[in-house]
């Protein structure tokens, strides 16, 4: 079974960039047909997916951070991270990383426990 563990820095100043790594185990980040993504959730407010990463290697953004966001994978390393630059205050969020099997869309898939990060100076 796939397992992901978030991990970066919990407090992030404004106009810096927020890195965040996600380590995967039980499954291979470019197995066919798996993508892997960032979601987040600002206290208060729903989940936001952000952007995935593909098997192929492929990434793919929502139009808000397409500008911020940056999504890699490490494939010696087996795991993926979220860059996102120029933050500020409304980036404060719960971070997670996800796993889906584009094969099996009635998959809810596989989630870390989430991170915490918060943008303050």
């Amino acid at each position: 079974q796939v397992q992901l563990q978030e991990s970066g820095p919990g407090l992030v100043k404004p106009s810096q960039t927020l890195s965040l790594t996600c380590a995967v185990s039980g499954g291979s980040v470019t197995a066919n047909y798996y993508y892997w993504s960032w979601i987040r959730q600002p206290p208060g407010k729903g989940l936001e997916w952000m952007g995935a990463i593909a098997y192929s290697g492929n990434t793919y953004y929502i139009p808000s951070l397409k500008s911020r966001a940056s999504i890699s994978r490490d494939t010696s390393k087996n795991q993926f991270t979220l860059q996102l630059s120029s933050v500020t205050p409304e980036d404060t969020a719960v971070y997670y990383c996800v796993k889906w099997d584009g094969s099996r869309w009635w998959d809810f898939g596989s989630w870390g426990q989430g991170t915490q990060v918060t943008v303050s100076s």
